[in-house]
């Protein structure tokens, strides 16, 4: 099959599953102040010192002597070929970048070897993305997927996540990067601003992680919205926000969401997090968690990782949960439901798992113990209050990188790690194998929107179609060497299936574990 083909072969089924907790856009002379300001002053929300910006990264070591406080924004640089249409901090950097990527790119046969299709057949031949994402040494393969003569501005979504050789890299390559680890606020929403507005070119697909790029250019740029052909989403906030564009009828473009693909929830969610929760508690404070009391907060496919993860290790876990499914769950598992009042002044340590605002508030962080540890695997740096942390009765000690004392004033000590923001992102990296099945679901979903015929995606939200989702998981299977048994003439004929796929119907339910 040709990558080309995937478009009259995959077939999308538009999707208004209810959204439970909707993000609601803000009144638009609020929203508009976390967008650039004159000033350039660094919002609270955002507000980090230069160690809080390091990593426990492999590109944490690398140091450059011409690395200095100049931000980005006021350097002039220029790119092998001549050009300075980018934003990094070292383009000196790009080597050491390149390194990162090669070394990313053993452990992503699959996404490797559709790039070597794609370069041949171009199924992406005129297409102008901008994406916003984290850019890594993995995500950076991504991109090089891209690069087949199209034009790729990209800007990142995250304050923390950066290795700066590989972000420089990008840009050596003729991928225009408008990004740097340490960003401000203001920096953010002006990465993103350039990545639309670049001289000379105007984007017709979004690739975006948290929904921020797509409700950029909706608020700000219509005109250019509404001529995108596609947009491909892969966070929970991201495809709320969708959803709820398309529930009010402003929509005007077909968006896939790939966040409920299978392959990506249960990998980018279930597996990922069940390997780096350990990862960014064990690099950033060398804890020991067997016999340790740990309570995480929802039970989703995050929560289940890092439940399974931490009772391997003998840990004592307590989950809590709003929904009476997982929560059932999470009893048929072995783990006791709780509410988090119930345990919060015995626990060694808080793990927010729901995607939620708020799930651990300023009361609650009063009342837990001295030595006690709180970090977040969910959403973005909402779900622990950590605004309210930030009085004058309170003491921050920066201990290492992305690791906080919070002093309360009789000597309470609670640990707080990457200012609340996502542990496994700040704090280590993400499997590169993972990854690889992530970026290889956002590639087939932008082939699919660009070259669908005209009236197959109306202006709406489609998941993933199911062939697809089983195309990415059988592209991997070679990394293990599996063999997949197949269905005779008869067989096929009882199960009512064809013999290629797809083999479940859209309602079935992966077991999560």
């Amino acid at each position: 099959m040709n990558i080309g083909e995937l478009s009259p072969v995959f077939s999308a089924v538009p999707t208004h599953k209810p959204v439970k907790k909707q993000i609601q856009f803000v009144e638009e002379k609020q929203e508009f102040s976390r967008f650039p300001t004159k000033t350039g002053r660094r919002s609270l929300s955002r507000s980090i010192s230069q160690s809080s910006t390091d990593s426990y990264s492999s590109a944490a070591s690398y140091t450059d002597s011409s690395d200095d406080e100049t931000s980005p924004r006021d350097k002039s640089q220029l790119n092998s070929k001549g050009s300075s249409d980018f934003c990094v901090k070292n383009i000196k950097q790009a080597e050491f970048g390149r390194r990162e990527i090669e070394i990313a790119e053993q452990d992503m046969s699959a996404l490797v070897s559709l790039r070597k299709r794609a370069h041949s057949e171009k199924p992406l031949a005129g297409a102008k993305i901008v994406g916003c994402t984290h850019i890594t040494a993995q995500t950076a393969v991504r991109f090089t997927f891209f690069n087949n003569k199209l034009q790729s501005p990209d800007s990142s979504c995250s304050v923390f996540l950066m290795e700066m050789g590989c972000v420089d890299f990008l840009d050596f390559s003729g991928v225009s990067v408008f990004a740097w680890k340490g960003e401000s606020e203001d920096d953010f929403w002006w990465c993103i601003d350039r990545c639309v507005t670049t001289e000379g070119w105007q984007p017709n697909m979004i690739l975006d992680d948290g929904g921020d790029l797509t409700h950029w250019v909706y608020k700000k740029y219509s005109s250019v919205f509404k001529k995108i052909r596609g947009i491909v989403e892969e966070s929970v906030t991201g495809v709320h926000r969708l959803y709820q564009l398309s529930k009010a009828g402003k929509l005007c473009v077909p968006a896939m969401n790939v966040n409920d693909s299978v392959t990506k929830q249960k990998f980018d969610n279930l597996y990922c997090c069940r390997e780096s929760i350990l990862d960014g508690l064990k690099r950033t404070t060398d804890v020991m968690f067997g016999g340790k009391q740990v309570v995480v907060c929802g039970y989703g496919e995050v929560g289940k990782g890092c439940s399974a993860a931490l009772k391997a290790l003998g840990a004592i876990v307590y989950v809590t949960e709003i929904d009476p499914i997982c929560g059932l769950q999470a009893c048929m598992d072995g783990f006791k439901v709780v509410k988090l009042n119930e345990v919060i002044r015995h626990v060694d340590v808080v793990i927010t798992c729901t995607g939620n605002k708020n799930v651990v508030n300023r009361d609650q962080l009063d009342r837990m113990k001295n030595g006690s540890m709180v970090c977040n695997m969910g959403h973005s740096n909402t779900e622990i209050d950590v605004a309210s942390l930030r009085t004058p009765e309170l003491t921050w000690e920066r201990v290492r990188p992305q690791v906080d004392h919070v002093i309360w004033p009789d000597g309470k000590r609670v640990i707080l790690l990457a200012e609340g923001r996502l542990l496994n992102l700040s704090c280590s990296t993400v499997p590169t194998f993972v990854l690889s099945i992530t970026a290889t679901t956002q590639a087939l979903a932008l082939i699919e929107l660009y070259n669908a015929p005209e009236g197959r995606y109306k202006q709406d939200v489609y998941l993933l179609p199911k062939k697809m989702d089983e195309y990415v998981a059988s592209l991997h299977l070679a990394t293990f060497d599996a063999h997949l048994t197949e269905l005779t003439d008869e067989q096929a004929k009882y199960l009512g299936l064809n013999k290629n796929g797809p083999f479940k119907p859209n309602y079935y339910r992966y077991t999560s574990r």
